[in-house]
């Protein structure tokens, strides 16, 4: 009886462990939400592909545009906010500044509220990064979240947004129409854009992962239009359809992702980009799809 019942509990404790091992896999977590994701991608490869000095390039110093705000969408637990933060400061590791949150002051949001907590709880600068849970696609929440907080600055818009590596998770989880929209409601919200679309590849990957894990697969996978070359696709939805401009690509991190600016076209005729900016673009980041 006791041999039986020690079978039984080192049962349940095996599939108990199994349950968490699965639950850490990136397949289980399905809108991009993997509890250590900079593990798998460090934050250090897309800084090294941006000037330090770009928020300061795009918004001269004046107090109409301090702070500069950002919003940056689907932060998970805030480690590339928070690197994003130190380097547009130009702040070291341990260093602090009581100014920091004058010149620069993100809004982070993510679907996932454990992330969220996590962030709040490790984040070095809580005056500059603020973080919140938002499922970005609800549009009740999002307008008051949102607004709320521009609201505090006397602002209708951010001047960045920061959308890295959400594009095919809003994709997978919300189809063709779902991309379209979620590219719609941030170009209208942020003057300035900076996205990493994932390639067609990871989709294929994530599905993959979603499978091997006996999950259910992403319910618009098979049928998505919009497929093939991402980063033209995502260029092709914010130039034509929503009125923004591809300033440049800053080139691609280690594991192939872009890293493309764009700029609201209304913001041209009051507020253009340093002209070295675009040249600089032009030279280092001739993208295949500006080739074809």
């Amino acid at each position: 009886m006791a041999a039986s019942m020690k079978r039984a509990t080192g049962g349940v404790e095996e599939a108990s462990a199994e349950k968490e091992q699965r639950a850490l896999e990136p397949g289980a977590a399905p809108f991009g939400n993997f509890p250590h994701y900079s593990r798998f991608h460090p934050p250090e490869q897309r800084l090294l592909l941006l000037p330090p000095e770009l928020l300061h390039r795009l918004f001269p110093q004046s107090p109409e545009t301090r702070p500069i705000l950002g919003l940056d969408v689907g932060c998970n637990s805030g480690d590339l906010s928070v690197a994003l933060y130190k380097h547009f400061l130009s702040l070291h590791d341990g260093e602090t500044c009581s100014d920091a949150s004058k010149e620069l002051h993100l809004l982070c949001c993510d679907i996932d509220p454990v992330l969220v907590e996590r962030a709040e709880k490790e984040c070095p600068f809580p005056d500059g990064l603020t973080f919140i849970t938002l499922d970005f696609m609800n549009q009740r929440t999002r307008k008051i979240l949102l607004g709320s907080f521009l609201s505090q600055f006397g602002r209708s818009v951010f001047d960045i947004g920061f959308c890295m590596s959400v594009t095919m998770w809003i994709h997978l989880n919300h189809g063709d129409q779902g991309l379209w929209e979620f590219l719609a409601h941030l170009s209208s919200l942020c003057r300035y854009l900076l996205v990493e679309p994932q390639p067609w590849k990871c989709y294929r990957a994530a599905a993959r992962r979603l499978r091997k894990l006996g999950l259910h697969d992403f319910d618009h996978f098979h049928s998505l239009a919009i497929r093939g070359d991402m980063a033209n696709q995502i260029v092709q939805i914010l130039t034509q359809d929503h009125g923004m401009e591809l300033v440049c690509c800053f080139g691609n991190t280690s594991w192939d992702r872009s890293l493309l600016l764009f700029r609201a076209k209304q913001t041209t005729a009051t507020h253009s980009s340093p002209d070295s900016l675009i040249e600089e673009g032009k030279e280092r980041n001739r993208l295949r799809f500006w080739r074809q």
